[in-house]
């Protein structure tokens, strides 16, 4: 089963390169990030086209999350548990082709003299005890999404330049190093060691161009999830193309087979 996680930075915007990607990768399920629309407006009917079930947790303009799956979609939740009342729409979970998935669009926290950074580790601390129950039904669990997170210095082109930005201070590492340190594999960097292999390049600064980029969209295993993983990686080729969103997608690829 092949899983990606892909921030399109508005689905509408790049919905011809997104139904591309999906019919050229065709992944088996994908977790979608910043669809900046509400349910109503979201091309339901041009990706189902292409064999996928949809369930998604919308808003207009901003945020937004999805799952896109070839197997039945079993929402759990549209939400974060301990977010109630918040409106933001960045987390919806579900059970699909055997697998629980969750999409995640964490807030990126900047400026981080504002109220946006404490509403950031906030968010974290929420997502790390939802993580820790998931945890308890031991399932396979895949957590992925866009995390604003770099979770090392290894995961940004220019560590100094970036070391005050929420992406990369202290505390929304250590908030990233907790939830992994629940159980959590993280899929690429497992498979992947060497440094600065991004998922992320800005549009301004010819970043891509210069490779300037940064490594924020996780794919994180549970370990009934982690003991089927077979392959990892990042699809560069989305970013390349005309009209590109600034991330790109992320996978992995688990085993078919239940885990012993």
């Amino acid at each position: 089963m092949k899983i990606a996680t892909w921030n399109v930075n508005s689905i509408k915007a790049r919905l011809p390169n997104a139904l591309a990607w999906l019919s050229s990768f065709s992944p088996d399920v994908v977790l979608l990030q910043e669809l900046k629309c509400v349910d109503e407006k979201f091309p339901r009917m041009e990706i189902e086209d292409l064999g996928y079930n949809v369930e998604t947790h919308g808003q207009k303009t901003y945020n937004g999350v999805a799952i896109l799956s070839k197997h039945p979609i079993e929402v759990e939740r549209r939400g974060l548990p301990g977010n109630e009342g918040d409106d933001q729409a960045r987390y919806i979970e579900a059970f699909t082709g055997g697998i629980r998935v969750a999409s995640i669009y964490l807030p990126n926290g900047n400026p981080t003299n504002s109220d946006k950074f404490p509403y950031k580790l906030a968010w974290m601390e929420k997502l790390i005890h939802h993580a820790r129950e998931l945890l308890a039904l031991e399932e396979p669990v895949v957590l992925a999404g866009d995390y604003n997170v770099c979770p090392t210095d290894a995961d940004v082109y220019d560590p100094a330049r970036w070391a005050d930005d929420a992406l990369c201070r202290p505390e929304s590492r250590a908030h990233f190093r907790t939830l992994m340190y629940l159980g959590f594999t993280d899929a690429f960097r497992v498979l992947n060691p060497e440094p600065h292999r991004y998922s992320f390049w800005d549009y301004q600064g010819g970043a891509w161009q210069r490779d300037n980029g940064l490594r924020i969209d996780h794919l994180l295993l549970s370990p009934h999830a982690a003991d089927r993983l077979k392959a990892s990686g990042i699809d560069r080729d989305p970013r390349g193309e005309e009209k590109a969103s600034d991330h790109t997608p992320v996978w992995c690829e688990l085993d078919d087979r239940e885990a012993s």
